[in-house]
């Protein structure tokens, strides 16, 4: 602020040089004689100082060394005397001589922090910070709003059908008007002050603390609302359709100075909720009328009703038995959460150029379970796939893909494909070396701490074999890096007996790899990893083969834009993937 003052030309700055002048003049010098003349002179032509202790615009300046030529007007002032054939405008001496349209433009450029700070600085200033064009450009620039406030709509429907209709489709379109408020006379400032900055802290990726089953939530700022949609997988088995999103909560501006927090859970449309921060990186939900939760037919009718969103058909369609068991037991598990929610941030892995394929959000085939979504990431020589939602089985927050980038697998020819006897040869003899080398690496490990100790010097080999067997494994990734940069596709085909929920996966692949899955009993029993193989089809689709349940996973990108998501550096990513398994765990 001290700072700001100084460039306005107020506080001790100015006095400060009218005490240097006084004692300039005391001096006596001819040269100090001569400044005072000429301040005398140019003094004539000055006007009273503006609203922040500075000269007006048009008032011409005193004259100094610096000022041998002169602002916008091409002449020479010789003498240190104002030339009077001088046309253009004089410099300006204090940030608030420059037009308001320039300052305006300065302002909307400074972070939306710091303006409350330049408006203590003079009533000039704060009269400016009351322009709309700023706090638009900072609700559009940090927060991604929509820049026409009055004309907010979400791919060609407006806010208040988007936001009720999808609640509670048998309401009139008469009634929408009456669940919002009016947003007639609402300014940027407002929604800036009240709305977007309160509640940036919530923006991007989150998981609900929902037991084994974990979830998507998104939370962004949508018109004049910040929103928080649940991403939902699309039907089984339908892959490579696109996410489906149900609203959670949102948080709009009831009055001018207030944000109203409200629950979007139920079928009776929007009411009171609450937020509350619980730590940092987390937060939680809560309804206040759960009421809006219940149906007019009791447990059933919402049973029937959740079905039918979550899997897209009837109790009656389902004909596997344990699927039903499955799908009555995540609807009384979930219907636990529907007042209170926790949710913990996530963030998208980074990505490195040396990457097999671009790392993401991948919706994956898990059998009975359904889809789930996972997130793929690279971790140096390796690929590891996350899940994100998760099953009785392996919940949540688990590692289900383990993929060595080292160990490449040349698939046979199609006749030889179709064989699972002969893919499980192939597989299971990489799977067996890996074993080898843990074991050799675990004994020479031990040999080498033995022949440290005797003073033995037999551990060179040792070195030179697992330097070696590095430099293979490095040979062999570069490989495979070479088939990123030039992919040549190669025929692929289940074998015969693999199950697959999805019969339309592609019959091209780019590369395969060993790789690990991880299963486990219900309630995650006994889990272990085992051996399968990793086929990456494409940039946006791979799958797994896990050969010892026969069975086959089908993997697609989520291609939705997903803001305020990425990771503020790598370690900030692994230290998330530390915690969500302790999460789960």
């Amino acid at each position: 602020m001290a700072v700001c003052a100084r460039l306005c030309g107020v506080g001790q700055s100015r006095r400060c040089r009218r005490r240097q002048r006084h004692n300039q003049q005391d001096q006596g010098s001819d040269s100090d004689m001569d400044e005072e003349e000429e301040e005398q002179i140019v003094g004539k032509g000055r006007f009273d100082a503006g609203a922040c202790g500075g000269p007006e615009r048009g008032v011409a300046a005193t004259a100094g060394p610096s000022d041998a030529y002169e602002y916008g007007s091409g002449r020479v002032n010789t003498g240190g005397f104002l030339d009077r054939t001088s046309t253009g405008p004089p410099h300006p001496q204090s940030l608030a001589e420059l037009p308001p349209e320039l300052l305006v433009e300065i302002f909307s450029l400074l972070p939306g922090t710091t303006l409350s700070n330049v408006a203590l600085v003079c009533k000039k200033f704060r009269q400016l910070l009351k322009t709309e064009t700023i706090w638009r450009r900072r609700c559009i620039e940090e927060f991604g709003m929509k820049e026409d406030l009055r004309k907010v709509e979400a791919r060609g429907v407006t806010s208040q059908d988007l936001y009720v209709k999808r609640v509670n489709p048998r309401v009139k379109s008469g009634r929408f008007m009456k669940l919002l408020p009016d947003y007639e006379h609402m300014d940027y400032r407002d929604v800036y002050t009240h709305l977007l900055h309160p509640y940036r802290h919530i923006l991007g990726l989150w998981q609900p603390d929902i037991g084994p089953y974990g979830g998507l939530l998104n939370v962004v700022v949508d018109g004049l609302f910040i929103i928080g949609w649940m991403y939902l997988p699309p039907h089984d088995p339908r892959v490579e359709d696109p996410m489906r999103r149900r609203p959670l909560f949102r948080i709009h501006m009831m009055e001018s100075n207030k944000a109203t927090v409200e629950c979007m859970y139920g079928h009776k449309g929007p009411h009171k909720g609450d937020i509350q921060t619980v730590k940092k990186d987390e937060f939680s939900t809560k309804c206040n009328q759960t009421d809006h939760h219940r149906m007019p037919g009791g447990r059933q009718e919402e049973f029937r009703t959740w079905l039918e969103e979550e899997w897209g058909r009837t109790l009656e369609e389902i004909f596997h038995e344990h699927m039903q068991e499955l799908i009555l037991m995540k609807f009384i598990y979930t219907s636990q959460y529907d007042n209170c929610l926790t949710y913990r941030r996530i963030y998208l892995p980074p990505a490195k150029p040396s990457d097999l394929l671009q790392p993401g959000l991948f919706k994956g085939t898990y059998g009975s379970h359904g889809l789930e979504i996972v997130m793929l990431s690279f971790h140096g020589m390796s690929a590891r796939a996350t899940k994100l939602t998760g099953d009785p089985n392996v919940p949540a927050g688990q590692l289900t893909l383990d993929v060595d980038l080292c160990r490449p697998v040349v698939l046979p020819d199609l006749e030889q494909q179709c064989n699972i006897e002969e893919l499980s040869r192939l597989v299971m003899g990489v799977h067996e070396e890996v074993q080898r080398e843990q074991e050799q690496k675990e004994n020479g490990t031990s040999a080498t701490g033995r022949c440290a100790a005797e003073g033995a010097c037999g551990g060179s080999s040792a070195a030179e074999e697992m330097e070696s067997d590095h430099g293979a494994c490095s040979d062999s990734c570069d490989s495979s890096h070479s088939s990123r940069t030039n992919p040549e596709t190669q025929p692929f085909v289940l074998p015969m007996g693999v199950m697959a929920r999805n019969e339309e996966y592609p019959r091209t692949c780019r590369k395969c790899f060993y790789g690990t899955g991880l299963i486990a009993g219900h309630g995650f029993t006994s889990p272990e990893r085992t051996p399968g193989l990793f086929v990456l089809f494409d940039k946006d689709r791979f799958g797994f083969i896990w050969l010892e349940l026969k069975s086959f996973s089908l993997y697609s990108r989520l291609t939705d834009n997903l803001p305020h998501a990425h990771a503020p550096n790598l370690e900030r990513f692994e230290a998330m993937l530390r915690n969500m398994q302790s999460w789960t765990s």
